[in-house]
This record gives structure tokens, sequence and C-alpha cells, in this order.
């Protein structure tokens, strides 16, 4: 895969996955759902094990540079396995033995191009997200999908909760929580995927502080804890306790399924980092999913 140099868009991502699957046939991937605007939301597999890794990114439209960092690591992650070599200072081809890692790098792919390309008169949204982003057609700053709904508050883990403390009534670029938990496409099927897969561990990837989250109202596993300072070594990310905050996709992992969920803020600077940044970053983020994946029981 080459080193991007402009922004990340799902036409580029789509592009990359079928690149993917070509160069490597032991790497699949297919949709698990499709966004308000019918753009699949791609899902790539990795791995012969029995312990089922998910990592995802760009649930926040405007972190779309995670979207790319994940793709970065599963070409690096496949050419390893491919060449037996490592990744991350550990072996690729035991991590492939003991895992299987499932990647959605791109949950919200409708925000990243309004991000990313902004709207003309014939989008069929336009007259809404005008009034959402009131008035203004610069979008850098949303995070929401494209009915201006945040999906990392739509999640069922004490929702209700969550909206009363956003205070945030009606659609807009960021944390308005939507109507109720689990209304918009890409939020149901990413949940719904989740429950068919018996995953075992995931990693959600937002931007920007160069934080691990680990914690959700105490529900999280014992071995949680150890696990983020192992992710926080690796990367040298501060591992955070974190309190006051719900309805995020690893908040609603945690309680349901009590088993390790994170999420890691990627990079340093205001949303959306600039691609000048993205090797320092991307190293860091290589060595912690590495790390995740040692995480995995032998």
């Amino acid at each position: 895969m080459s080193r991007q140099k402009f922004e990340y868009s799902p036409a580029q991502l789509a592009a990359d996955v079928r690149k993917l699957t070509r160069s490597y046939p032991f790497v699949t991937a297919s949709p698990i759902g499709r966004s308000v605007l019918g753009k699949p939301i791609h899902a790539i597999r990795i791995g012969a094990g029995s312990f089922n890794w998910h990592f995802n990114g760009a649930c926040h439209a405007n972190e779309w540079i995670t979207s790319l960092l994940l793709m970065r690591f599963a070409d690096d992650y496949a050419k390893a396995c491919r060449g037996r070599t490592q990744i991350g200072g550990k072996q690729a081809r035991d991590l492939y033995n003991r895992t299987t890692l499932w990647i959605v790098p791109m949950v919200n792919p409708d925000g990243v191009e309004l991000v990313q390309q902004g709207v003309t008169p014939k989008h069929p949204y336009y007259k809404e997200l005008m009034v959402w982003n009131r008035g203004s057609n610069l979008f850098h700053r949303w995070k929401a999908n494209i009915r201006g709904v945040d999906l990392n508050d739509q999640f069922p883990a004490c929702w209700e909760e969550e909206r009363g403390r956003r205070g945030v009534e009606r659609p807009g670029p960021r944390d308005y929580g939507g109507s109720g938990p689990l209304t918009e496409p890409e939020a149901i099927a990413l949940a719904e995927w989740t429950e068919r897969s018996d995953l075992h561990a995931v990693l959600a990837v937002h931007t920007q502080g160069e934080e691990i989250y680990w914690n959700y109202r105490g529900h999280e596993p014992s071995e949680s804890a150890e696990w983020a300072k192992r992710l926080a070594l690796a990367s040298g990310y501060r591992s955070v306790w974190l309190e006051g905050s719900d309805a995020g996709y690893k908040d609603w992992f945690i309680d349901k399924f009590r088993r390790p969920g994170f999420t890691v803020e990627a990079g340093w600077g205001h949303n959306p980092l600039p691609l000048e940044g993205m090797e320092e970053t991307y190293d860091d983020v290589m060595k912690l999913l590495a790390e995740a994946l040692d995480l995995s029981p032998s």
C-alpha cells in the first residue's frame, strides 16, 4: 500500500480493501452493513486463531486518519505474515495462528466524505446539513454521521445518562446521540455484527490525545487494567481510568459482554489530524496494535 499524501476517502478505502485481498489470499473482506447513503462498511479478516480481536476506526467523521492507520497496519501485518517476519517486535505468524483479527476501518463513510468534500445543493441532505452546521459550508469539525448523529453516543450503555450529560437535543456536528440508542444504520450494523461474532476483545481507534481508556463502570474484566498498561508501554500512550462517559462502542461492549474493550486516542493536535505527523503516529499505533494481538492467551 502506497504512503498516503492526501485525505483518505471511502473510495480510496474500497480500492485498498480490494488490493489487500488480491495481494494476500489469506486476507478476506466483506461488508457488515451499509451507511445512511448506502456505502459499504467494510470488515477485513486476518488470522486463523481461536481468540477473536476487533479493531475499528473513523466512527467520528473528522477522525478519518484512523482508517488510514488501520489499513496500513492491515497491509504491514499481512506482509509480515507472508514473509514470516515481525510486526511491532512480534512474530506475525505466531499472532496469526493465535488470533483472528477483524478490522472495520471506516465505521462512518458518509461522514468522512462530508468532512473531506463538503456538500453541494445536489446532496440529498444539503438543506438539513446547512441548518445543522449553522449555515457554514466548512465541515472539518464534523464528527457525526450524515444525519447529524454522533455514532459513538449511539450504543445502549446508559444512553439516557449520556444524552442528559451532553445536553444536545438536535442533530449537529457532534454530541447528539439520536432520538434513542441504535437508530443509525452504521451503529446498528456494528452492534449486530459484534453480537454475531463472539469477539473476545475490541479496540476502537479515535483521535487525539495519546490516551487509552479501558474501564466502564466497574464492568470490565480483571485483566483489562494490566492489558492497558501493556498497550501504554508499547505505544508511549497513557493508560487512563475514565469516568463520566457512556454510550460509546467500547462502553457497550464491556457492559454487555464483560470482556476487554479499549478506546485509543491516537496522535496529538486538533482534529482532523494532519498527514504530516502520520509516520510518528503510525509507529506508535502499529506497536500498540501488535501488542494487543499478543495479549491473547497462548
